[in-house]
């Protein structure tokens, strides 16, 4: 067969199997060139998921009669007019392909009416070679974009769309991301005849999380944390959820880069890292997060329907946003952020009497020191608070609830929860074993980034009977394990001795710590190194370091495990992901016992 030059029409659809995927992609286009207009308001409707008509309404600048049938012509943009141009694209469509490819498969009509102009003009395109001549119409300031009958002329493409459910929604989601992207712009969702979204624009903090309210849930608001740092060119804000509002699925990953929404593997996995040592196995997080750095630092060009980017400098990326989230989510300790309430449960009539009029009754005032509080800490398990500052010990803790956000001990329940009452009369509930699991794993992290931990050797070694991989584990990891501060040799096939225990976990039973320390790294084949796997295996010591379920705690050690979740990063979680506390209000009890109505 010669060669032979292209129709222009069929180059058209060809690259409509680029551009073009399904209704969605079609919403996307349209969106992002109403967008690129100045548009304050969007309304989009479909009908039959978007494969019978999708119509995008702006109010943005217009575009004059003399310029429409060039506006559906191949490469013909007013965004870039030279390769400097394409290096710093700050506008979110810049290929001029999106119209034409959407013309060449579909009954396409464009209506747009200049600003300042006193008419509108309208173009007809069908998917045929047929000329192109503008005719007056009637239309407000701004540009209308109607898609009827996608993929009509290829009939091949239109069987591969799926039900009308499904493609609403990929409009759906689409509309969610551009919502995301652009909270300063009104938007309107009509399907099918009925109207499902209208979003006003967000002008501050305050109007932009009632649009993610409305977007991704209350829930997602609740748990979320409001972050912004810039450095060094880059700049990141956004909210991330606590590691309680964790996911099945990616599905709550939103990454705006420069005002365009986007995926991107490098930067979902710096995230993800910042959430390794609080979110659950399996589990992913949910963020909405926006990166604004140096249009030039960036090439949004590396993907034809411009779903992802690529950054030019992605390890200076990686570690900004890492750092960024994992600070953020490591300030999330008692005090900083609210606890979630547990959901109602049913309360049995008989336990709906009225309290006596009055204040509610308080337990007698306690007169604890922070450095009596330490020692009685250091004494629950072991010495996990034990770098606190000597500047912090000389303080008086104060009887009050007030000075603390987890406010002051009251009782312990099945020895495993420490009750207590918060400044604003809230019943707390604290996870006792969680808590000191977070608080001992997060001491052990400090003493490792500051140098080898402090050792406890043992009056007498104590021998321990393991199987054979665990024995080779000891021996290729003597060294790295002693400097964690776990001191093991191996005397047989099948035994170590165990000589010393790092010195925050002195309590610990030596045979159980060093059995699963060893299982962890047997687990994941010998050439895994400790260092490898650190995390794993300080996760694994500090839970042989936290005070056990079933043990009994004075008052003073149960405001000592207060007190030092106060100050302990990341308190909120224990090394699991599961939430070590939760606040349950005074109006959720009054509603529990139908107080008040």
């Amino acid at each position: 067969m010669p060669i032979r030059r292209l129709p222009p029409q069929l180059v058209n659809q060809i690259a409509a199997g680029e551009v073009v995927e399904r209704p969605a992609s079609v919403v996307k286009e349209l969106v992002e060139n109403s967008l690129d207009a100045g548009a304050r308001a969007l309304r989009v409707e479909i009908e039959g998921g978007g494969a019978r008509l999708v119509r995008v309404r702006d109010d943005g600048c217009g575009i004059p009669r003399e310029e429409l049938a060039l506006a559906l012509a191949r490469h013909a943009t007013s965004k870039i007019a030279s390769l400097e141009d394409l290096a710093r694209v700050r506008t979110l469509g810049f290929r001029g392909e999106a119209l034409p490819s959407i013309a060449s498969v579909s009954r396409l009509t464009l209506t747009s009416r200049a600003a300042g102009a006193g008419e509108a003009w309208r173009v007809r395109a069908d998917g045929s070679d047929a000329p192109l001549e503008p005719e007056p119409a009637a239309h407000p300031p701004g540009t209308t974009v109607e898609v009827r009958d996608l993929f009509h002329n290829v009939p091949a493409r239109r069987k591969f769309l799926r039900t009308a459910r499904t493609e609403t929604a990929h409009v759906e989601e689409t509309l969610r991301r551009v919502a995301l992207a652009a909270p300063g712009v009104g938007l309107v969702f009509v399907r099918d005849g009925r109207e499902t979204l209208r979003l006003a624009p967000a002008a501050d903090r305050e109007g932009a999380e009632r649009r993610l309210a409305a977007l991704l849930g209350e829930g997602f608001v609740a748990h979320a944390l409001h972050v912004a740092h810039a450095h060094g060119g880059l700049a990141l804000e956004g909210w991330i959820a606590l590691p309680a509002w964790s996911r099945a699925q990616a599905d709550q990953q939103y990454l705006i880069v420069n005002g365009r929404p986007v995926r991107d593997r490098l930067f979902a996995h710096a995230v993800r890292r910042a959430y390794e040592d609080v979110l659950p196995h399996g589990r992913q997080p949910a963020w909405v997060l926006r990166l604004t750095l140096d249009p030039e630092a960036v090439d949004v060009n590396a993907h034809p329907a411009k779903h992802e980017v690529r950054f030019r400098e992605g390890r200076l990326v990686f570690d900004f946003v890492h750092r960024t989230v994992a600070e953020a989510l490591a300030a999330a300790r008692p005090g900083a952020v609210a606890a979630p309430a547990p959901p109602p449960r049913a309360v049995p009539a008989q336990a709906t009497a009225a309290r006596p009029p009055g204040p509610p009754p308080r337990a007698a005032q306690m007169g604890l020191g922070v450095a009596e509080a330490v020692a009685a800490y250091q004494a629950l398990a072991g010495s996990a608070a034990a770098d606190v500052p000597a500047a912090a010990q000389e303080e008086t803790v104060p009887a009050a609830a007030g000075d603390h956000p987890l406010g002051r001990p009251l009782a312990q329940l099945h020895g495993i929860y420490v009750l207590a009452e918060d400044p604003e009369g809230a019943l707390v509930v604290v996870d006792m074993h969680a808590a000191a699991e977070r608080i001992a794993y997060e001491a052990l992290k400090r003493a490792w980034e500051a140098g080898a931990p402090a050792s406890q050797r043992l009056l007498e070694p104590v021998t321990v009977a393991v199987s054979p991989p665990e024995a080779e584990a000891a021996e290729a990891h003597a060294a790295e394990l002693a400097r964690l501060g776990l001191e093991l040799d191996r005397t047989g096939p099948d035994r170590v001795r165990v000589r010393a225990l790092p010195a925050a976990l002195a309590r610990a039973d030596a045979a159980a710590l060093a059995r699963d320390v060893l299982a962890e790294l047997a687990a994941h084949g010998t050439a895994a190194t400790v260092a490898d796997r650190i995390h794993e295996v300080l996760a694994t010591l500090a839970c042989h370091g936290a005070v056990r379920a079933g043990r009994r705690l004075t008052l003073e050690e149960m405001d000592a495990l207060l007190r030092e979740m106060e100050r302990t990063e990341r308190a909120g979680q224990c090394n699991h992901g599961r939430p070590t506390w939760v606040r349950i209000p005074p109006g959720e009890l009054d509603r529990w016992f139908h107080r008040g109505r």
